[in-house]
């Protein structure tokens, strides 16, 4: 059994293996192919609204819809190379998915910096649920 760590020490560890993108390099990403993936939770969608193209997958099913070998995977989730930047609120969470989809062999996912927050500071596109 390993030595118990506090999630701020998990956190730290689990970024150094990430390659972090911001808001704009992510947008820029998707333009190139990469796959956005929000894992907020609705509540938070329907508060917030959505980043226009990105595929909404709850956390809790994240790695069984993106793994590539899975028989219960999206129709996105074509290969381990498949850039996949994962989004959450504030980006914490999303690393810790991002690693859990490394752990799979998606050797290119990551997360965003500051996650939707940040998308939405810097005045990037976000639709409204309502606008669906």
């Amino acid at each position: 059994m390993s030595e118990p760590v506090s999630i701020d020490d998990h956190l730290e560890r689990v970024r150094r293996g990430l390659d972090r993108i911001g808001p704009a390099e992510a947008q820029q990403a998707v333009g190139e192919g990469a796959l956005l993936v929000d894992i907020r939770y609705a509540e938070l969608r329907e508060r917030d609204g959505l980043i226009p193209g990105a595929l909404v997958v709850e956390r809790n099913e994240l790695e069984w819809r993106l793994d590539p070998q899975g028989s219960h995977r999206l129709p996105e989730a074509t290969g381990h190379d498949v850039q996949i930047v994962v989004v959450c609120n504030e980006g914490y969470a999303s690393s810790l998915a991002a690693a859990s989809l490394k752990s799979l062999g998606l050797h290119r996912a990551t997360d965003l910096i500051g996650g939707f927050q940040a998308w939405r500071a810097l005045g990037l596109p976000v639709q409204a649920p309502s606008d669906g």
